[in-house]
């Protein structure tokens, strides 16, 4: 009988300082949105999607949606990008029952990415249709 092969301890992860990273840069990015409207500043970078073609991609919007939620205007965060502020309100939900209930299951399941990808790719092309102009910028 051969004994049995030692357990592999996890390796130390670094979620904590990635956590911290990230918070830093979410602060940052939005504390220069805050103070700089997209709308009356050019120095933002330009959606090459839109550039290109003219359409509008699901992100097009986005940083004055932004700006209109951090300066709490929510009907113009919505004109602005509708799927970028169900997103936000999305994640902030899945984010509070997650901590809450802290289960052993990742974030996002994998399918729920899927199924995200089939709304942008559907709210792309719906934004982009005459009888559905509301959804673009």
């Amino acid at each position: 009988m051969h004994p049995a092969p030692p357990k592999l301890k996890r390796a130390n992860s670094n979620t904590r300082c990635a956590v911290i990273f990230l918070a830093i840069i979410f602060f940052v990015i939005a504390a220069m949105v805050f103070f700089f409207n997209p709308a009356q500043n050019k120095f933002y970078p330009v959606c090459q999607f839109h550039r290109l073609t003219g359409l509008n991609c699901p992100g097009c919007g986005m940083t004055r949606a932004l700006y209109a939620l951090l300066h709490g205007n929510i009907l113009a965060a919505l004109r602005d990008n509708a799927l970028f502020v169900a997103g936000i309100i999305f994640l902030a939900a899945r984010g509070v029952w997650f901590w809450w209930k802290r289960p052993a299951t990742e974030f996002f399941p994998v399918r729920w990415l899927w199924l995200f990808l089939l709304v942008a790719l559907v709210f792309t092309v719906l934004r982009n249709l005459p009888a559905f102009a509301f959804l673009s910028p």
